[in-house]
């Protein structure tokens, strides 16, 4: 045996795994579809569209700026597990309905007395998911983002902003050390001291701010932003899916492992990569001067 082989980590939880051996809840696809989007029924605080090789999945619960409750999370879970697994889906847009991107707990249902679904330990890994899937996650922050929603949006591979968006790690606020994994994913994205101060201080910032600072790519005006959004979300499901996987993979490994290592796991995709039917179309297409027409093999 390869000695590098033997030292690959294993994940804490698999996100490479089928999702139907982690939720199998495929019954959700509804079968009366448009064209080339399908709708996933049966959710109540989240919607899920696969149009073509494009994921959306969009926080549905406006009236609170989609604040999180126990239902939310168990839907997020279970839809993330599927997205994972699916073979049609390169990319995965995350979104809010109405005004909020996902300003963390509904604090209002948390204390109303209300009977909620029991909370499980797994649904933490919503993080996990949008991170580590091999998809490429593009949260588009079209509002409030804050507690746990600011851990969601840290965990995707590329953030975009709307011009009215406010950001807030929130969590001293009430008294809570943090959770969703926010000081794992933050000090990646914009350096281990601005990440202290951002989640020390809990203060409110904006679009124009998270921009300077790393946290987003771009920031889009709120009117526009939605179909800016969109076409990069569109043009990057346009890519060819094994490649986009194991390229998303590269960089999960590289967060954590000798470099050396990553070498031999890198090697070995860039050959199965570069062998394949996806490879050759991509040349012959360059060649001939039109769009490629990608099988995933």
């Amino acid at each position: 045996m390869n000695p590098l082989r033997s030292k690959r980590p294993r994940s804490r939880f698999p996100p490479f795994v089928p999702a139907k051996s982690l939720i199998g809840s495929w019954h959700r696809l509804e079968h009366s579809r448009k064209g080339s989007k399908w709708t996933m029924a049966d959710y109540e605080t989240i919607t899920y569209e696969i149009e073509d090789n494009l994921a959306t999945v969009t926080l549905n619960r406006p009236e609170s700026l989609n604040g999180i409750t126990n239902t939310m999370m168990r839907e997020l879970y279970e839809c993330l597990g599927e997205a994972s697994g699916d073979d049609r889906i390169r990319v995965l847009l995350f979104t809010g309905a109405g005004r909020g991107f996902c300003p963390g707990v509904d604090l209002k249902a948390s204390t109303s007395g209300e009977k909620q679904e029991p909370n499980r330990k797994e649904y933490f890994h919503i993080t996990s998911l949008l991170h580590e899937m091999p998809k490429v996650t593009i949260a588009a922050v079209n509002g409030a983002c804050a507690g746990a929603g600011f851990g969601w949006a840290c965990a995707c591979d590329l953030r975009y902003a709307s011009s009215r968006a406010v950001f807030n790690s929130a969590f001293l606020g009430v008294a809570i050390s943090g959770d969703m994994a926010g000081p794992w994913l933050l000090p990646r994205i914009v350096g281990a001291t601005k990440a202290r101060e951002l989640f020390f201080s809990s203060q409110k910032f904006g679009a124009d701010e998270a921009e300077r600072i790393g946290l987003v790519l771009n920031t889009f005006p709120d009117e526009t932003f939605r179909e800016e959004v969109q076409a990069i979300a569109e043009r990057l499901s346009r890519s060819a899916p094994l490649a986009i996987g194991e390229m998303k993979k590269n960089f999960i490994n590289a967060e954590n492992m000798p470099l050396r290592d990553y070498i031999e796991l890198e090697t070995e995709r860039h050959t199965r990569t570069g062998g394949s039917e996806d490879s050759r179309e991509a040349f012959h297409a360059f060649v001939e001067k039109r769009d490629p027409v990608f099988k995933g093999r």
